[in-house]
């Protein structure tokens, strides 16, 4: 089983903000992210991204930013997040469990795109549902399971 950690969490109180980096969380089993305004009851509850494509996109394109900026929920570092495919599952620390339920979006003209002047999740971002909640926080074991 591949291991990987979770860099950060960031979460915003609406659509179409960038994300603020809090220490923990709580999943919410069918719902996401307590607290983020992309929770509800539909396939793109969480979104993760891998910290090596933040350092990647800030080398190539001479930025300097860090969680929240791509208005991702879950940084993970040390997974190839793009293998984990379309059904597959990721526990996050003890109890938490998402299922990968989309691999990237339509790209539209975002607050991300915006403020940037390039974005990563219609790319390489993970949409996930929870399936199983739990606390999570910064530091914790992801699993592909």
């Amino acid at each position: 089983m591949k291991k990987g950690k979770l860099h950060s969490i960031c979460i915003s109180p609406e659509r179409g903000q960038l994300k603020t980096e809090v220490e923990q969380a709580r999943l919410i089993e069918n719902y996401g992210i307590e607290n983020d305004g992309h929770a509800g009851e539909w396939g793109r509850q969480v979104t993760c991204l891998n910290w090596a494509s933040v350092l990647k996109a800030n080398k190539e394109h001479n930025l300097q930013v860090g969680p929240g900026a791509f208005a991702e929920n879950l940084l993970i570092e040390g997974l190839e997040l793009v293998e984990v495919g379309v059904g597959g599952k990721l526990k996050i620390g003890d109890d938490a469990i998402l299922q990968v339920s989309q691999i990237g979006k339509e790209d539209h003209p975002s607050v991300v795109t915006r403020t940037l002047g390039v974005t990563l999740l219609p790319y390489e971002g993970l949409f996930c549902k929870v399936i199983q909640g739990g606390s999570i926080k910064r530091d914790d074991p992801v699993e592909v399971l």
